[in-house]
């Protein structure tokens, strides 16, 4: 069964912050002070957390440090990641350059120009105030290249978003409140709305959102889609859609198997099972058929009710995604059962 912790959660950090701490550290090496074995350094809010420095190294005209990564209980990828920080003099201001194990931008759509290294804009506004504060504390010019680098990180970036969204030869350096809450949907819905955003930079006309992995093989089969077109919605698809409705496209899919898509049917915005049921007796309503009343399982009485079910549905689960769309998007829905067959679709008009 699947359930939260009966204890609080442990909250953890980002790798913008690690990255912040490593850049510190790195600093305060590279400009006269001793090597640390700590840093403490001021979040976006105004929280002033301690990090532990993993590893440290200086030549001449450069300094690096490095910081574990500590994303709490929260079940990130890069959680013991080593988050490094090498600084330099550059030619003018605050420089950023990706390391090993960090991606470079390669589409638009995204909040960090094409060619760029992937670091997000709050993590380079963290690194470039630290710069600056430690610069005029220590009497030196704000002028550092910042390389940031996580090895292991390619492969890291394989089970993210990255190479979906045009991210290539590494991971990311993210966070906007320097702070990983545990099991947030926070994360999640922000990566939904980039590959929005990616998806429209490239002028792609039909996305689709899909509830897990294979609805999202049968719906990209169906459709022909390219890889940026295909939204890794997980349950959220009231934050997709809400999120569309703001930025259109012209086609939406949604598919997922059908006991998901009977909850979105029923009004619900989030599909998880922990966050709503499949209400039986409506179902029963619907369909002028009390056996489903007593049923267990959406695939229980699908087995009842058969097409009748499934048909109905669709339609329903239509009317309720081109409810929260403009109109000048059109919306479909795939319905599939757990081996990836189709058991029902419904189209808007054109």
């Amino acid at each position: 069964m699947d359930r939260k912790p009966n204890t609080e959660l442990r909250r953890g950090w980002t790798t913008g912050a690690c990255a912040t701490a490593a850049t510190r550290a790195a600093l305060m090496m590279l400009w006269g002070e001793a090597r640390p074995e700590k840093v403490r350094i001021t979040l976006p809010r105004g929280e002033r957390p301690e990090f532990a420095v993993a590893g440290a190294a200086q030549g001449d005209g450069w300094a690096e440090a490095a910081v574990i990564k500590d994303a709490g209980d929260d079940p990130d990828v890069t959680h013991g990641a080593l988050i490094r920080a090498r600084v330099e003099a550059s030619a003018g201001g605050v420089e950023f350059s990706a390391g090993e194990g960090v991606g470079i931008v390669t589409k638009p759509g995204l909040p960090i120009a094409v060619g760029e290294p992937a670091i997000n804009p709050v993590p380079r506004q963290m690194m470039q105030a630290t710069v600056e504060e430690m610069a005029a504390r220590l009497g030196q010019r704000p002028d550092i290249r910042i390389t940031v680098s996580v090895p292991g990180g390619a492969a890291l970036a394989d089970k993210t978003w990255n190479p979906r969204l045009g991210i290539k030869g590494g991971l990311s350096i993210l966070g906007t409140t320097g702070i990983v809450r545990p099991f947030s949907c926070a994360a999640w819905i922000a990566s939904i709305h980039r590959g929005v955003d990616v998806a429209r930079a490239e002028g792609l006309h039909h996305v689709a959102g899909c509830t897990g992995a294979t609805s999202e093989k049968v719906v990209q089969r169906l459709y022909d889609l390219p890889d940026g077109a295909m939204l890794d919605m997980g349950d959220f698809v009231g934050g997709m859609l809400k999120y569309i409705a703001k930025h259109p496209v012209a086609k939406v899919t949604v598919g997922g198997g059908i006991g998901k898509i009977t909850k979105l049917a029923q009004g619900a915005r989030d599909l998880h099972s922990r966050r709503g049921q499949v209400d039986f007796d409506l179902l029963a309503q619907w369909l002028d058929d009390d056996r489903m009343r007593h049923c267990n399982t959406v695939l229980q009485a699908y087995d009842i009710a058969g097409e009748k079910l499934s048909h109905m549905v669709a339609g329903k689960a239509l009317e309720q995604v081109q409810s929260m769309l403009p109109e000048s998007s059109i919306a479909d829905i795939v319905v599939i059962d757990r081996a990836g067959n189709i058991l029902a679709r419904a189209e808007g008009a054109a």
